[in-house]
């Protein structure tokens, strides 16, 4: 058992949903924003974490108050963008707590209908998966740590001093969702490739010229095999509907502050560089500003990446459906894979948030945003500048 639990994710070796999410469900257990107790294959409501979950919930919500309270009626001195870019990170961290907080019992369905559907993977498909989960998830987590640090031993970053620590709490946190919403659309993938493969073996065996006398057996088996096919798809459709509506909201607040971050970093970077001081900066301090706009244009990009991916697969299975169409005979089995390919139509296998297509239009809708409003920025500098020289 032991040797069991030692392999699950040092070495990459994940041959479960549980084993695949190993990392994440240990930060969240350690974080205290995981109040679920697992017992073989089962996820139930653990009444201790549950309480810890709620006492940190308050605690936080008490923090980020008090923060928004000083910053916007506090006698200190801080420009207009600063303090729009703040008020915009601390209303973020606030939201996704409490909708977090709001969704534990829905999010813990999520997972066992996940967990359920995902068990008829097989072991090379959790392979595959487990160096992309963990290397993301396990790089994220300490690169968070090393930002938190600087940002930490930096006192001029820090404006409110020790409330700002809830800041890093809530930054994990934060995280930790992006993590498990990204992991959750790569074993959805992973299951509609594995349909995608199955129609592609039945496919195989159709086209094979057999005897008369074993033909019949053979179309029996075919038409069992698809239409467990066909009912394995429509339960990874209804996971899929049920990741959009519990994740909406956390998405949509995600897609908004990355984009906030990117323009307002780029913005105060452009100041600096223009006054000289980032010149004047040392390393450190300039690495950090870098860091953090390259990791929100990676976490974007990756988020967008997997839902694409997600949705491309999902496409395919129509293509496949249509080459067993064409590749048999049988009027019964033809019958079948139009009723499958129905089905396939009326599932809508995109990933969204309320309304809103997760995929490549998105980051062009996104880029042609953080363009205009860094303009409209910039605009305004010179003209605060030009003013202020008359």
């Amino acid at each position: 058992m032991a040797k069991t639990e030692g392999r699950k994710w040092w070495l990459f070796r994940a041959t479960d949903f549980q084993s695949l999410m190993y990392f994440n469900f240990t930060m969240g257990k350690i974080l205290g924003i995981f109040p679920y107790r697992i017992k073989t294959s089962s996820f139930e409501i653990s009444k201790p974490r549950y309480i810890l979950w709620t006492i940190i919930f308050c605690i936080m919500c008490v923090f980020e108050v008090t923060i928004l309270y000083k910053l916007n009626f506090s006698k200190k001195k801080i420009d207009i963008p600063k303090t729009i870019s703040l008020n915009f990170s601390f209303l973020y961290g606030m939201f996704v707590t409490v909708i977090s907080y709001a969704l534990s019992g829905p999010r813990m369905r999520l997972l066992q209908t996940i967990s359920d559907i995902s068990s008829r993977l097989p072991q090379k498909s959790y392979l595959k998966l487990s160096k992309l989960v963990h290397v993301k998830d396990i790089f994220g987590f300490f690169f968070h740590l090393w930002l938190f640090s600087i940002y930490i031993l930096y006192s001029d970053m820090m404006i409110f001093g020790l409330l700002e620590v809830s800041v890093v709490f809530l930054k994990l946190l934060a995280f930790q969702m992006d993590m498990l919403y990204i992991n959750c659309v790569f074993i959805l993938k992973a299951c509609f490739k594995e349909i995608n493969d199955n129609l592609k073996n039945l496919r195989q065996l159709e086209v094979i010229s057999t005897p008369i006398r074993i033909y019949h057996e053979q179309k029996h088996s075919f038409l069992i095999k698809l239409k467990d096919v066909k009912k394995q798809h429509l339960m990874i459709s209804d996971t899929v509907q049920m990741l959009n509506m519990i994740f909406s909201l956390h998405l949509l607040a995600t897609i908004a502050i990355a984009s906030k971050q990117i323009i307002f970093y780029v913005y105060f970077y452009v100041i600096q560089w223009q006054n000289g001081i980032s010149l004047n900066r040392d390393a450190t301090h300039n690495t950090y500003f870098i860091s953090v706009f390259v990791y929100n244009c990676i976490k974007l990009i990756l988020i967008v990446w997997a839902c694409e991916t997600g949705k491309n697969q999902a496409i395919k299975i129509r293509t496949t459906i249509h080459d067993v169409l064409n590749s048999t005979n049988n009027v019964q089995i033809k019958d079948e894979l139009n009723l499958f390919s129905l089905q396939i139509l009326h599932c809508n296998n995109t990933f969204s948030a309320k309304g809103f297509i997760v995929d490549a239009t998105l980051v062009t809708g996104i880029v042609s945003g953080i363009t205009t409003y860094l303009l409209i920025l910039i605009q305004f500098l010179i003209i605060t500048q030009s003013c202020g020289n008359n």
